[in-house]
Protein backbone atom coordinates (compact mmCIF):
# COMPACT_ATOMS: atom_id res chain seq x y z
CA UNK A 1 0.00 0.00 0.00
CA UNK A 2 1.59 3.29 -1.09
CA UNK A 3 1.00 6.31 1.30
CA UNK A 4 1.82 9.80 1.30
CA UNK A 5 3.28 11.35 4.50
CA UNK A 6 3.43 14.99 5.39
CA UNK A 7 7.00 15.67 7.33
CA UNK A 8 6.29 19.62 6.35
CA UNK A 9 3.76 21.71 5.27
CA UNK A 10 4.23 25.54 6.51
CA UNK A 11 5.36 28.16 4.69
CA UNK A 12 7.65 29.37 7.59
CA UNK A 13 9.43 27.81 10.73
CA UNK A 14 8.67 28.13 14.30
CA UNK A 15 6.46 26.58 17.19
CA UNK A 16 7.28 23.16 15.81
CA UNK A 17 5.88 24.58 12.20
CA UNK A 18 8.67 22.90 9.41
CA UNK A 19 8.74 23.66 5.43
CA UNK A 20 7.82 21.30 2.96
CA UNK A 21 8.54 17.96 2.79
CA UNK A 22 6.54 14.81 1.53
CA UNK A 23 7.75 11.34 1.69
CA UNK A 24 5.86 8.64 -0.22
CA UNK A 25 6.60 5.10 1.20
CA UNK A 26 10.05 5.09 2.81
CA UNK A 27 12.13 5.69 -0.25
CA UNK A 28 10.97 8.80 -1.86
CA UNK A 29 11.07 12.31 -0.70
CA UNK A 30 8.63 15.30 -2.54
CA UNK A 31 10.55 18.26 -1.95
CA UNK A 32 13.20 18.37 0.61
CA UNK A 33 12.75 21.47 2.99
CA UNK A 34 13.47 21.27 7.39
CA UNK A 35 9.96 18.42 7.43
CA UNK A 36 12.81 16.31 6.19
CA UNK A 37 15.03 17.08 9.60
CA UNK A 38 11.83 15.18 11.43
CA UNK A 39 13.07 11.99 9.95
CA UNK A 40 14.71 9.66 12.78
CA UNK A 41 18.21 8.40 11.55
CA UNK A 42 16.94 4.84 10.36
CA UNK A 43 14.54 6.58 8.04
CA UNK A 44 16.66 8.94 6.25
CA UNK A 45 19.28 6.08 5.01
CA UNK A 46 15.65 4.65 3.20
CA UNK A 47 15.43 7.56 1.08
CA UNK A 48 16.99 6.80 -2.41
CA UNK A 49 14.88 9.39 -4.69
CA UNK A 50 13.97 13.12 -4.00
CA UNK A 51 12.01 15.00 -6.54
CA UNK A 52 12.83 18.65 -6.47
CA UNK A 53 9.53 21.02 -7.68
CA UNK A 54 11.92 24.30 -7.80
CA UNK A 55 15.07 25.42 -5.88
CA UNK A 56 13.83 27.70 -3.25
CA UNK A 57 15.65 27.29 -0.04
CA UNK A 58 12.60 26.10 1.95
CA UNK A 59 12.03 23.20 -0.61
CA UNK A 60 15.69 22.16 -0.51
CA UNK A 61 17.51 22.84 2.75
CA UNK A 62 17.55 19.46 4.09
CA UNK A 63 18.93 17.65 1.03
CA UNK A 64 22.48 18.63 1.72
CA UNK A 65 21.95 17.78 5.51
CA UNK A 66 20.48 14.25 4.65
CA UNK A 67 23.56 13.36 2.34
CA UNK A 68 26.16 14.40 4.86
CA UNK A 69 24.24 12.41 7.28
CA UNK A 70 23.94 9.22 6.03
CA UNK A 71 25.88 8.95 2.64
CA UNK A 72 28.16 6.84 4.15
CA UNK A 73 25.91 4.34 5.13
CA UNK A 74 24.24 3.76 1.74
CA UNK A 75 24.84 1.29 -1.09
CA UNK A 76 24.75 4.04 -3.85
CA UNK A 77 23.72 7.41 -4.56
CA UNK A 78 20.58 9.21 -3.55
CA UNK A 79 19.19 10.72 -6.91
CA UNK A 80 17.26 13.98 -6.88
CA UNK A 81 15.30 14.63 -10.03
CA UNK A 82 14.02 17.81 -10.75
CA UNK A 83 13.88 20.38 -13.98
CA UNK A 84 17.25 20.67 -15.94
CA UNK A 85 16.62 24.28 -14.86
CA UNK A 86 16.42 23.34 -11.33
CA UNK A 87 19.30 21.25 -11.22
CA UNK A 88 21.53 23.94 -12.34
CA UNK A 89 20.76 26.09 -9.65
CA UNK A 90 21.71 23.55 -7.43
CA UNK A 91 24.85 22.63 -9.23
CA UNK A 92 25.78 26.47 -9.18
CA UNK A 93 24.36 27.84 -6.06
CA UNK A 94 24.42 24.83 -3.37
CA UNK A 95 26.24 21.93 -4.18
CA UNK A 96 28.91 24.04 -5.49
CA UNK A 97 32.41 23.57 -2.61
CA UNK A 98 31.08 26.97 -1.48
CA UNK A 99 28.08 26.47 0.15
CA UNK A 100 28.16 23.02 0.41
CA UNK A 101 30.18 20.24 -0.89
CA UNK A 102 29.55 18.71 -3.97
CA UNK A 103 28.59 15.32 -3.42
CA UNK A 104 28.03 14.47 -6.95
CA UNK A 105 31.99 14.17 -6.83
CA UNK A 106 32.58 12.48 -3.14
CA UNK A 107 34.09 10.05 -2.01
CA UNK A 108 34.95 9.84 -5.76
CA UNK A 109 32.83 10.45 -9.15
CA UNK A 110 32.62 7.10 -9.95
CA UNK A 111 30.83 6.01 -6.81
CA UNK A 112 29.03 9.38 -5.49
CA UNK A 113 26.80 10.02 -2.42
CA UNK A 114 24.14 12.49 -4.86
CA UNK A 115 22.96 11.80 -8.49
CA UNK A 116 21.49 14.34 -10.58
CA UNK A 117 18.86 12.65 -13.10
CA UNK A 118 16.35 15.60 -15.01
CA UNK A 119 12.87 14.86 -15.76
CA UNK A 120 11.55 17.21 -17.87
CA UNK A 121 8.10 18.45 -18.80
CA UNK A 122 6.32 15.63 -20.81
CA UNK A 123 8.28 13.03 -18.91
CA UNK A 124 7.62 10.76 -16.46
CA UNK A 125 9.32 7.87 -14.19
CA UNK A 126 7.67 4.88 -12.66
CA UNK A 127 9.85 3.53 -9.50
CA UNK A 128 8.23 0.51 -7.78
CA UNK A 129 4.59 1.34 -9.52
CA UNK A 130 4.57 5.00 -8.57
CA UNK A 131 4.69 7.15 -11.28
CA UNK A 132 5.95 10.67 -10.94
CA UNK A 133 5.36 13.53 -13.73
CA UNK A 134 6.02 17.04 -13.42
CA UNK A 135 3.38 19.55 -14.46
CA UNK A 136 3.45 23.00 -15.17
CA UNK A 137 3.46 25.86 -12.69
CA UNK A 138 3.72 29.51 -12.34
CA UNK A 139 6.24 30.51 -9.62
CA UNK A 140 8.89 33.30 -9.98
CA UNK A 141 12.09 30.45 -10.24
CA UNK A 142 11.54 27.68 -12.56
CA UNK A 143 8.96 25.21 -11.30
CA UNK A 144 6.93 22.47 -11.35
CA UNK A 145 3.84 20.36 -9.75
CA UNK A 146 3.93 16.93 -9.44
CA UNK A 147 1.58 14.43 -10.55
CA UNK A 148 1.75 11.20 -8.69
CA UNK A 149 -0.25 7.88 -10.15
CA UNK A 150 -0.91 4.78 -8.56
CA UNK A 151 -3.22 2.13 -9.88
CA UNK A 152 -5.64 3.28 -7.08
CA UNK A 153 -5.61 7.09 -8.52
CA UNK A 154 -3.60 9.90 -8.77
CA UNK A 155 -2.39 12.62 -6.32
CA UNK A 156 -0.91 16.46 -7.45
CA UNK A 157 1.00 18.40 -5.61
CA UNK A 158 1.46 21.57 -7.12
CA UNK A 159 4.84 23.07 -5.49
CA UNK A 160 4.79 27.00 -4.96
CA UNK A 161 2.74 28.38 -7.93
CA UNK A 162 0.13 31.40 -8.78
CA UNK A 163 -2.65 31.21 -11.88
CA UNK A 164 -2.10 28.76 -14.47
CA UNK A 165 -3.76 27.90 -16.99
CA UNK A 166 -1.71 24.80 -17.85
CA UNK A 167 -1.69 23.90 -14.58
CA UNK A 168 -5.33 23.54 -14.72
CA UNK A 169 -5.54 22.08 -18.03
CA UNK A 170 -3.03 19.60 -16.52
CA UNK A 171 -5.40 18.54 -13.73
CA UNK A 172 -8.66 18.56 -15.57
CA UNK A 173 -7.05 15.50 -17.93
CA UNK A 174 -6.36 13.75 -14.72
CA UNK A 175 -9.74 11.51 -14.68
CA UNK A 176 -8.87 9.39 -11.22
CA UNK A 177 -7.68 12.52 -9.08
CA UNK A 178 -7.92 11.82 -5.72
CA UNK A 179 -5.92 14.29 -3.73
CA UNK A 180 -4.73 17.85 -4.73
CA UNK A 181 -2.27 19.06 -2.27
CA UNK A 182 -2.37 23.28 -3.65
CA UNK A 183 -0.75 26.33 -2.08
CA UNK A 184 -2.21 28.99 -0.20
CA UNK A 185 0.15 31.39 0.75
CA UNK A 186 -1.19 34.58 2.02
CA UNK A 187 -4.84 36.12 2.89
CA UNK A 188 -6.65 38.47 0.54
CA UNK A 189 -5.12 41.49 2.28
CA UNK A 190 -1.84 41.00 1.45
CA UNK A 191 -2.60 40.57 -2.58
CA UNK A 192 -0.23 42.53 -3.82
CA UNK A 193 2.70 40.43 -1.85
CA UNK A 194 1.60 37.02 -3.34
CA UNK A 195 1.31 38.41 -6.58
CA UNK A 196 4.75 39.55 -6.99
CA UNK A 197 6.02 36.71 -5.51
CA UNK A 198 3.65 34.48 -7.39
CA UNK A 199 1.56 32.83 -4.76
CA UNK A 200 -1.85 32.09 -4.23
CA UNK A 201 -3.84 34.09 -1.60
CA UNK A 202 -7.62 32.77 -0.91
CA UNK A 203 -9.55 34.38 -3.95
CA UNK A 204 -7.25 32.98 -6.60
CA UNK A 205 -7.41 29.46 -5.77
CA UNK A 206 -11.26 29.93 -5.73
CA UNK A 207 -11.29 30.95 -9.29
CA UNK A 208 -8.47 28.34 -9.60
CA UNK A 209 -11.20 25.66 -8.39
CA UNK A 210 -14.56 26.67 -10.15
CA UNK A 211 -12.41 26.30 -13.46
CA UNK A 212 -12.24 22.45 -12.29
CA UNK A 213 -13.99 19.47 -14.10
CA UNK A 214 -12.77 17.01 -11.44
CA UNK A 215 -13.40 16.94 -7.91
CA UNK A 216 -10.74 15.72 -6.03
CA UNK A 217 -10.19 16.18 -2.17
CA UNK A 218 -8.03 19.49 -1.77
CA UNK A 219 -5.48 20.05 1.04
CA UNK A 220 -3.75 23.27 1.92
CA UNK A 221 -0.37 23.52 2.07
CA UNK A 222 1.98 26.60 2.07
CA UNK A 223 -0.19 28.47 4.63
CA UNK A 224 2.55 31.47 6.35
CA UNK A 225 2.91 31.30 10.05
CA UNK A 226 0.65 33.01 12.02
CA UNK A 227 -1.95 33.35 9.35
CA UNK A 228 -3.21 29.95 9.30
CA UNK A 229 -6.77 30.40 9.91
CA UNK A 230 -7.94 34.04 8.91
CA UNK A 231 -6.35 32.31 5.05
CA UNK A 232 -8.46 28.99 5.66
CA UNK A 233 -11.94 30.88 6.85
CA UNK A 234 -11.47 32.96 3.64
CA UNK A 235 -11.10 30.28 1.23
CA UNK A 236 -13.77 28.28 2.62
CA UNK A 237 -15.92 31.74 2.52
CA UNK A 238 -14.41 31.80 -1.69
CA UNK A 239 -14.62 28.23 -2.38
CA UNK A 240 -17.81 26.96 -0.59
CA UNK A 241 -18.73 23.45 -1.04
CA UNK A 242 -15.24 22.23 -1.07
CA UNK A 243 -14.65 21.77 1.84
CA UNK A 244 -11.48 22.40 1.71
CA UNK A 245 -9.04 21.42 4.51
CA UNK A 246 -5.12 22.89 6.27
CA UNK A 247 -2.82 19.64 5.54
CA UNK A 248 -1.28 19.03 9.07
CA UNK A 249 2.39 17.49 9.48
CA UNK A 250 1.93 14.35 10.22
CA UNK A 251 -0.72 13.72 8.35
CA UNK A 252 -1.13 10.27 6.21
CA UNK A 253 -2.92 10.51 2.43
CA UNK A 254 -3.59 6.86 1.22
CA UNK A 255 -2.60 6.49 -2.54
CA UNK A 256 -3.94 2.69 -2.69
Amino acid sequence: MSRLTVLGSSGGIGSGRHTTCFRVDDDVLIDAGSGLTTLDYEALVKIDHVFLTHAHLDHVLGLPLLLDSVGDLRHGPVTVYALPAVLDVLANHLFNWKLWPDFREIPSQDAPWLRFEPLDFGEALTLKGRTFRPLPANHVVPACGLHVATQAGSLVFSGDTTHCDDFIRALNAIPDLRHLIIETSFENALVEIARASKHHWPDSLAAELAALTVRPEVWITHLKPGNEAVIMNELRAAAPGWGVEALMQGQVIELD
